[in-house]
């Protein structure tokens, strides 16, 4: 059987009554227009959905840029907090030189113990001030790193309020 001799039947009756070849054939099922119905609904969404993605775009690149900026900030002054560690070494390194030389000079035991007692003493005070060298500039590190971040998303959420 070839495909020249099926027969298809159909349910369908044609618009205009006459069955012909060119005739539009009308079916029983009704046709639903789901643009139609749904497509009011889709639109407002569609937009509101593409609004949004913008908003998140655009605060997605300023965090972004925040954190850079964070990052930026954050490297210059851990450089800075290595440069005084390593001025600090190197200043006890001299001093404990210096002490061991004049221990090297020293003609009793009572000058061994004037000079350990007036080292330990220096040594202390220095260790003092080198701490709050270092204190000040962690602080440093700390406050300029997250300063940016703060501010961008305080930015962002005092828009998205």
């Amino acid at each position: 059987m070839s495909d020249a001799d099926m027969k298809v039947e159909t349910k369908a009756a044609p618009l205009n009554g006459t069955a012909n070849g060119n005739t539009k054939l009308k079916f029983d099922m009704p046709f639903f227009n789901i643009q139609a119905i749904f497509g009011d609904l889709a639109a407002p969404a569609a937009t509101r959905a593409k609004a949004n993605f913008e908003q998140m775009k655009v605060t997605s690149e300023e965090i972004t840029a925040a954190l850079c900026d964070a990052c930026s900030t954050s490297a210059k002054r851990s450089a800075d907090y290595g440069t005084k560690v390593i001025e600090i070494s190197n200043a006890n390194t001299s001093s404990a030189l210096e002490f061991f030389s004049q221990l090297a000079d020293a003609r009793s035991f009572a000058d061994l113990v004037n000079l350990s007692t007036a080292h330990g003493r220096k040594t202390f005070e220095a260790a003092s001030a080198q701490n709050r060298e270092l204190w000040d500039l962690a602080q440093k590190v700390a406050t300029e790193t997250a300063e940016p971040i703060k501010n961008s998303f305080n930015r962002v959420l005092h828009r998205a309020a």
